[in-house]
Formats: structure tokens, C-alpha cells, sequence
């Protein structure tokens, strides 16, 4: 539908009008008719079209009767090579066909086009219908910007998107294109402006860069200092401009544009933003101009995006520390197996800080042109603090992170505590991207602690993989990582829900005492731990605790199943037993071998020391029959001394960067 621009006129008199292509200048014909006026006629060159509405029959004169309500619609089929190279006359007579007045429309025709990838297929096409909306789903529409939050310079201490300068031109590929379109005659009329402009509330999430039209410059900019670089692309749009005058370049022109995120979705940003362009025109001397069209452009930001355990691995991260030797001699060989990348982050870096699932969080974001990694940083800001933003983020790496300034942060804000499923689909519901996970209180509970508010807004606000509140703060360190974790499948959903199960715990062992192992001791060879499975076995505290966790599992478990749309045979309970500490919050009573770290095929699961039966640990025995049917292979790493007594286990010390998701988030039906 044509937007409509209503024009006044004036017998004996010529007015100017600039016509923008594609809209309808309206004609009140009563307006301007002199008195006496019974009758008109309309004349036009050829490029113009009219209609009258509503339809009147002409004389036989050829004279149209004049009518209060008829208004004269106008449009033009082509832009104007000159100004006012078209025109329609207006001509009014009275009761007698003497003529009692003309008015005359001159008409300059400007073609006007604001155009971004609303087809979502990486090429800016020009006036897409739909550029100025958002539809989700695979027949959906609507431009992508990412949050260009990686930092492209090799000195600068600033992600791009703190700083309004480019530092390098590989900058532009993280940004999406804008093209302004126009074709028109040399110039515009006198006064006539064309300005790009955006909202205060979208000033501070987006930028919006300027090609320079200057071949010279643009050279200069690839090989000279950064003060010309930044001339050549100068940020026109963003915090503290709203607006900019764009020069028109007559003729049939494109001026480019580059446009960047500057902030994530959150809670109070569902991830739209709007640019617009509008022709202005002049008025009386004194007052402003007012906008005769507007054309505008939607963007949505690409949401940060989690990738689950079935993803392939790409790199492993882990810690050095005085005392993890033999911890990091068993993970080189795990990854070394997987064909991965080990980063190892020393002492230096570390300070004494191990627990680097702890610290961050891997994912990425997406857009048709462009992705990267982009690493989530914790609030829980140990001596690990620095490594993400001092290590990780450079170019094509980016960094984000949430600040709980009025909130205390606990161990549940740690990244132990969120983690993200394969792909699932609930009651007929796709998630294709799978569904993050993240420990809680106990809804009835007082005192209990949560992930900050501050986080847990970031998380729901990313919409693309809806959050799942479990229940972890029957743990002493409150992590989801302490009682489950998702191993791939060959076969039903393409991965299994490992839990931990401390009744599979009490079978096992009770099965070993059967079998007159009941004198076998758990943590053989380990000074001052080792126990017997009848010492185990012979404490009604000890049980009565692990049947408190186990109901806490179980809760979670219900919750998990209805979620994720689960059945049993989805799951596997592995055999673990916990210790209550005296705050009646729970332990792993020996290393948690829920507490992997999944690399393809290929586990690395903490070694659990249980009792020897000729020879070998018949907890590993019994884990690897288990799992034994999803074509995996076992690696058990000892991480007691240096994790397991510190209370984390081998997930808690590690952390994996994984390949991205195939699908795309767009064709998600939200």
C-alpha cells in the first residue's frame, strides 16, 4: 500500500513538489477551486498517473463535475532525470465553462530506497517488503546484527563495541550492511534533506558506520595511520548522535552503511531495533523542517547462543597448579585422543584458581553473514577472573559478561551451575538449540540461595533455548554439574540423561557384599581413606542421608522428563554416593563421575577408587557396562587429591569451546 502525502494547491499559482517514488500525493480538489468553480479538468505529462476518487462521469465537455468530497490521487512511474520535469494541471470553471482558474503541480521524482538482508540469505536486496518488520520461523523475515563484542585490534584494550572507531577493517565483516538507495535527478531541491536518524531508547545498542565515498580515502585507510582509518569510516549513528544528514549523490547512487550491536537481550530489551530514513522539507522562514517520507529497517540481535556436550569439541580448556600433575598428564592424553586443542592456563594467569568450568561459559553467536565464539563471564570473579577477557577475547572472539551490583553472589553463580541440553522436542515443541539448565532454591525456600537475578534475566531474555530452573541447593557447592550431564547416543532422542543415584550406589555395593567383597576397600592406597564396603554399608546416617539426596534427584529428575519430554529409557543413573555436610548440604562421598567431561566419543570420567575385584575398580567395571551399549570410550582421570577433595571433580576443572549449531536460530518458530 502506498504511504500517502497530502498536498495543498493554489489557482494562479505554480507549486513545487518533491515526489518520492512509490508513495501517492492526495489533492483535495474543494480546496483550492475559486468561488463559483462547478466544474474541472486534470492534465498531466506522460510519466504521471491520477485517479479521482470517488469516480465521477464527465460531461459531455469533457468537464468533471467539482464535489466536496473528490480528491485527486497522483503518483509517478519513473524518477525524474531534471527537477520539475513533470507536471499536472488543475483547471476549474464555473456554471457557464468560462474558466475560472488553473493550478499547476510541478513534480520532481526521487527514488528512495533504505535496504538491509531482510531475506536473511547474506545479500541486501533491494526494498524488501518485509525490512521493516521481524517474523520468526523459516518463512520468516527480518535483518541480523550481531553484538560486535570481539575486539579486532592487537593493542586496543576496548571491545569493538565499546569504541566508536574502527581499529581494522576486518571490523566490517562482524557488522551488518546497510545500503541507502536513491536515484533522482542531480540534486535535490533547495532545503530538501535526507536524514538517517534512530531512537533514544535504541541509542545505546547500536552504531552505525559510514563508507566513505572517497576511493583515496578508503585506499589511505587500508595502509595508513588509524586517525584516517576512522575518517574513512566514520560512526554517524549510536550514543551520542541521533541523528545525521546524508549526503544525496544524484544520479542512480548507493551509499553504504555498516551497522553494529552494542548490547546483548535482556530484560528490558526483547531485541529490535529500528533505523529510519526521512526526507525532510523546508518550511516558512523560522520553523522547522517537517518529513514527507519515511522509510525504516528492523534489526534483530543475534542471541547468545549455548552449545551442549553432543557438539563437536574444538578446544579444552584447563588450569596448572602446584598439585594437579597427574590430573593434566591423564587430560593431554583424553584430548590428544579426541583430536581437540588443550589451552592450559598457568599459574600466572590462575593464581591458584582451578575451577575454570567455574569462571565462564562457551557459546556463540549467528548471523547469514558472520559468527564467532563469544565467552560468558561469570560473576563469581575469582582469581580466574582476568582469563576471559585478558585471554579470550580478540578478533573473532568475543566477550560478554553480567555485573551483580546490588546482589550477593553465591557458589550458584558459578557456570558448574548452567548447562544446556541437546536438542529436544516437548509435546509436539521443537527446541532445536536444546534448553539451558540452571540450579536453584527450592521454590518454598526462605533461605536458600540462586543464581543472581542480574544472570538469570541475560539467560531468559536470549528466548532461543528456553531456561529450565532445576533444583540444586541441597549441595553443598549447588551445581547441576554435581548430579547430571548429557553423554551422545547412537540411537532414540541422539544422547542419554546421565544422573547420579545414590539407590544405584546402595545396590552396587550391597551386590558386592553378596558376593563376599565385602571386606574390599574404597580408596585403596589413598592415606587415611580407605573404608570397607561393610564400613559403608553399616552407617544408618549414611543412608539416611543419601535417601534425602536421592529425593532431590528424584524432584529433578521429574522435572527433567517433563521439560526435556523424556522417558526412563532416556536415562542412565549412575551409582554415587554423597555426605552431608553440617549444614545438611551435600558432597560426592567419592569423585562424582557424573562430573565429566565429554569429548565425542571419547569421556573423561573422574576415577572414582572403589574397591579392587581381582584387580580392577569395580566402579569403573560397573559405569562402563552401563554406558556400554552407546559406542563410548572410557577415560578415568584421577583428579581426587587435586578436585575431588577441594569439591569439584573433572568437569569442574575443565571447560570445552564446541563447534556451533548447523541449524539457525531465525528459523525458530517463537
Amino acid at each position: 500500500m502506498f504511504q500517502q502525502r497530502t498536498v495543498r494547491l493554489e489557482c494562479g499559482k505554480a507549486t513545487h513538489v518533491l515526489h518520492v517514488l512509490g508513495t501517492q500525493l492526495n489533492v483535495k480538489l474543494y480546496r483550492c477551486a475559486p468561488p463559483g468553480s462547478q466544474f474541472f479538468q486534470v492534465k498531466c505529462t506522460n510519466a504521471v498517473q491520477y485517479q479521482i476518487s470517488p469516480k465521477v462521469s464527465s460531461t459531455s465537455n469533457n468537464m468533471l463535475p467539482l464535489e466536496k468530497s473528490l480528491s485527486l490521487s497522483i503518483t509517478m512511474m519513473a524518477p525524474s532525470k531534471d527537477a520539475s520535469d513533470n507536471k499536472v494541471a488543475v483547471s476549474y470553471f464555473g456554471d457557464n465553462l468560462e474558466e475560472l482558474g488553473k493550478a499547476i503541480l510541478h513534480l520532481t521524482s526521487v527514488e528512495l530506497s533504505l535496504d538491509v538482508d531482510a531475506d536473511r540469505d547474506g545479500v541486501v536486496e533491494k526494498n524488501n517488503p518485509h525490512k521493516g518488520s521481524w517474523k520468526w520461523g523459516p518463512n520468516g523475515h527480518g535483518a541480523i546484527v550481531l553484538v560486535n563484542c570481539d575486539m579486532e585490534s592487537l593493542v586496543g584494550t576496548k571491545r569493538d563495541c565499546d569504541d566508536d572507531s574502527l581499529s581494522r577493517l576486518t571490523d566490517l565483516k562482524d557488522m551488518s550492511r546497510m545500503v541507502l538507495r536513491t536515484n533522482g535527478p542531480g540534486q535535490l531541491p533547495p532545503g530538501y534533506k535526507l536524514v538517517l536518524h534512530i531512537s533514544l531508547s535504541d541509542a545505546d545498542k547500536i552504531g552505525v558506520f559510514q563508507t566513505s565515498s572517497n576511493a583515496y580515502s578508503l585506499l589511505y585507510a587500508l595502509f595508513f595511520t588509524e586517525s584516517v582509518f576512522n575518517k574513512s569510516y566514520p560512526v554517524v549513528l549510536g550514543r551520542e548522535t541521533l541523528s545525521y544528514v546524508v549526503k544525496y549523490e544524484g544520479g542512480t547512487a548507493e551509499t553504504e552503511f555498516f551497522v553494529e550491536g552494542r548490547k546483548f537481550l535482556d530484560e528490558n530489551f526483547e531485541g529490535l531495533v529500528t533505523i529510519y530514513l526521512s526526507l525532510l522539507e523546508p518550511s516558512t522562514k523560522g520553523f522547522p523542517e517537517t518529513p514527507i517520507f519515511t522509510d525504516k529497517v528492523v534489526f534483530h540481535m543475534a542471541p547468545w547462543i549455548m552449545t551442549p556436550n553432543t557438539l563437536r569439541p574444538l578446544q579444552v580448556f584447563v588450569c596448572s597448579t602446584k598439585d594437579n600433575y597427574s590430573f593434566l598428564k591423564d587430560m593431554k592424553e583424553l584430548v590428544k585422543q579426541s583430536g581437540c586443542k588443550l589451552k592450559v592456563c598457568h599459574e600466572y594467569m590462575n593464581r591458584g584458581d582451578r575451577w575454570m568450568q567455574d569462571e565462564l561459559e562457551f557459546g556463540y553467536i549467528d548471523a547469514p553473514h558472520q559468527r564467532f565464539p563469544v565467552v560468558l563471564d561469570s560473576p563469581r570473579d575469582g582469581d580466574l577472573k582476568d582469563f576471559p577477557y585478558n585471554e579470550l577475547l580478540g578478533p573473532d572472539f568475543g566477550y560478554v559478561t553480567r555485573v551483580a551490583l546490588n546482589e550477593n553472589v553465591t557458589s550458584l553463580d558459578s557456570f558448574g551451575n548452567l548447562e544446556v541440553s541437546p536438542p529436544v522436542t516437548v509435546n509436539g515443541k521443537e527446541y532445536p538449540l536444546g534448553r539451558i539448565i540452571i540450579g536453584c532454591a527450592f521454590p518454598t525456600t526462605v533461605k536458600g540461595r540462586n543464581m543472581t537475578k542480574v544472570v538469570q534475566d541475560f539467560l531468559w531474555a536470549q528466548k532461543v533455548q528456553a531456561p529450565i530452573a532445576v533444583f540444586s541447593d541441597w549441595l553443598s557447592v549447588g551445581h547441576v554439574d554435581e548430579f547430571m550431564t548429557f553423554v551422545p547416543a547412537p540411537n532414540r532422542k541422539g544422547f542419554r540423561l546421565l544422573l547420579a543415584s545414590p539407590d544405584e550406589g546402595y545396590e552396587f555395593f550391597r551386590g558386592l557384599q553378596k558376593k563376599g567383597h565385602g571386606k574390599a576397600k574404597m580408596f585403596e592406597g589413598l592415606k587415611d581413606e580407605e573404608v570397607t564396603v561393610d564400613q559403608i554399608l553399616s552407617s544408618k546416617k549414611f543412608q539416611q542421608e543419601n535417601a534425602f539426596v536421592q529425593s532431590c534427584i528424584d524432584w529433578n529428575r521429574d522435572v527433567l522428563k517433563k521439560e526435556l519430554g523424556l522417558e526412563e529409557e532416556d536415562i542412565i543413573d549412575l551409582p554415587i554416593l554423597f555426605s552431608l555436610r553440617p549444614d545438611k548440604r551435600a558432597v560426592a562421598y567419592y569423585p562424582d563421575m557424573v562430573n565429566m567431561i565429554v569429548l565425542g566419543k571419547n569421556l573423561g570420567i573422574p576415577k572414582p577408587y572403589g574397591p579392587k575385584i581381582d584387580g580392577v575398580c569395580a566402579l569403573e567395571k560397573e559405569v562402563c557396562s552401563l554406558l556400554g551399549g552407546l559406542g563410548l570410550n572410557f577415560f578415568f582421570i584421577d583428579d581426587f587429591a587435586s578436585y575431588h577433595k577441594l569439591l569439584g571433580e573433572v568437569h569442574c576443572g575443565s571447560n570445552v569451546q564446541r563447534e556451533p549449531f548447523s541449524y539457525k536460530w531465525w528459523n525458530m518458530d517463537l
